[in-house]
């Protein structure tokens, strides 16, 4: 390869290179990879009509960005990619620390080094890898973080002045020259410090203790914030705002499949793992639903989002529950159940922010009733509308057999680390439950069966045609009038009572 044999300045010149702008060097790659069809940020799902287009269209303009948008949204996803714009490999001034460029050097040292060995220059090259840098905006960030800093120890053993590039100990910025570099949470920079940032964006000039240094640097910014940034913790002030060419909005997965793509990408699942646990597309489309219905619950803050580490982390918590079940229980492979969702309420109470009706219920209280909604919502794809069935008074309601079961006073108690020969026994005691899960879906195999049964508990109890108790270490599904009123049937005006209960159920 070309940089594997080129050493010199000189045997770079005769190369043939030319140099050109980082965002010239972006708009061009990125032009390439387009006429060829390519995918030029894998791995990032729900953004191919809007926000991948709208960053294109930034980079071909040679723009700065900014990527606004709630947490969990692949921000930072999105500005790590855009090192595969780049060239492979960049020559640079061998020992610079500006990565300076042979033909154009910037620094004192690179134009010295030139004038004293002219062709001779010895020339190094960097991998793209090395030209992304990336700072997460703290309140503690200085300027001399970014910009740089008078080195008093070089200024007194060179003799030279501060007002003198050499005794400057350069920042992040001036050392990424030629290449990307990311602030994240940039409303979390401290307003002073964003002052610092105009002249870099708009005149390239530094200014180090108050002494002008003209340093055309050349970077490609990319920031990212938070909408709720701006009025908890800071704001972009405005004339900062003003130097950034483009702010691209970014979003939430418009659908579930898109979700689940993301999540299963993200999930760390591990090869045991996968091995011992079998999963379904259930499980999936559960776990999913519980971040929409975060996003639009009343207890949870909209302002702050729903991450999708949400979903990401609950459904790693459902595998790993089912995993440590099966290690309890000395079994080689197991199938995932509802319970091992409904157990996975750590992976959601940290990942909301709770208003102040929330946090009076409590984050773990929430997390269930999340999860409630998301069972009762994907109930009706598999089993017919409970809602339905009761205002349907000549026809006998299909859950008729199930319902009359718990309601001459049986009990089911369901622990989520129970055997899967404990589990499969409880679930059979049930008379009409798998004929209802058969008639609905008779090609499933027998675990997925099981599985489907367990769902159908739930969602009963979520309907309020039953009633759920969480236990301890599982859960107990009796009738809902008897846990309530220890009544051992329905009356007739039990109806009025139902439409009572349900705007506290989906409160």
């Amino acid at each position: 390869m070309k940089h594997e044999t080129i050493r010199t300045l000189g045997q770079l010149r005769a190369s043939g290179y030319k140099s050109r702008s980082v965002k010239a060097e972006l708009r061009e790659n990125l032009i390439q990879k387009l006429k060829n069809k390519e995918d030029v940020f894998p791995g990032i799902f729900g953004y191919d009509e809007t926000v991948i287009p709208e960053l294109q269209r930034a980079i071909l303009a040679g723009h700065h960005i900014n990527l606004l948008g709630l947490r969990g949204q692949a921000k930072t996803r999105i500005a790590r990619l855009l090192i595969n714009l780049l060239d492979e490999y960049m020559p640079v001034v061998e020992g610079s620390e500006l990565n300076d460029d042979p033909l154009q050097p910037l620094s004192v040292f690179a134009k010295n080094l030139i004038a004293e060995h002219g062709d001779n220059t010895p020339v190094a090259w960097v991998h793209r890898d090395e030209r992304y840098t990336e700072k997460l905006a703290t309140p503690d960030v200085t300027v001399a973080d970014l910009i740089g800093d008078a080195d008093p120890i070089k200024a007194a053993t060179l003799k030279l002045p501060y007002s003198d590039e050499r005794v400057i100990h350069f920042g992040l910025i001036p050392r990424a020259h030629r290449g990307i570099f990311v602030i994240n949470e940039l409303p979390d920079l401290q307003a002073r410090i964003q002052v610092s940032l105009f002249n870099i964006l708009q005149e390239g000039d530094i200014q180090i203790r108050g002494f002008k240094v003209r340093l055309p640097l050349d970077i490609q910014f990319v920031f990212t914030a938070n909408p709720e940034d701006y009025t908890n913790r800071g704001s972009i002030v405005t004339p900062l705002k003003d130097r950034i060419d483009a702010q691209i909005i970014t979003h939430y997965p418009k659908s579930i499949e898109i979700g689940k793509r993301i999540t299963k990408q993200e999930a760390r699942i591990k090869e045991d793992q996968k091995g011992m646990v079998t999963t379904n597309e259930i499980t999936h489309d559960l776990v999913e639903q519980v971040a929409v219905e975060a996003r639009g619950s009343e207890f949870v803050d909209a302002k702050s989002g729903v991450s999708a580490r949400l979903t990401i982390s609950a459904y790693e918590q459902v595998v790993a529950g089912a995993e440590r079940r099966a290690l309890i229980n000395g079994e080689a492979k197991t199938y995932v159940r509802v319970g091992d969702f409904i157990s996975a309420v750590p992976a959601i109470t940290g990942k909301v922010e709770l208003v102040y009706e929330g946090e009076q219920e409590g984050a773990g209280i929430v997390a269930e009733k999340l999860m409630g909604k998301a069972i009762r919502t994907l109930f009706l794809n598999y089993f017919p509308d409970p809602d339905k069935s009761k205002k349907l008074k000549n026809r006998v309601s299909p859950y008729k057999t199930v319902q009359e079961w718990f309601g001459s006073g049986n009990t089911l108690d369901l622990m989520h680390d129970a055997s899967d020969a404990d589990y499969h026994a409880a679930l059979d005691k049930v008379p009409g439950l798998r004929d209802i899960v058969k008639e609905l879906h008779p090609n499933e195999d027998a675990n997925t069966t099981y599985f489907l049964m367990e769902f159908l508990l739930h969602g009963l109890s979520e309907h309020s045609l039953i009633s759920r108790n969480r236990l301890t270490a599982g859960a107990q599904f009796k009738d809902l009038l008897s846990s309530m009123f220890t009544m051992p049937t329905f009356e007739e005006g039990d109806d009025e009572d139902e439409e009572e209960e349900k705007p506290r159920r989906r409160r």
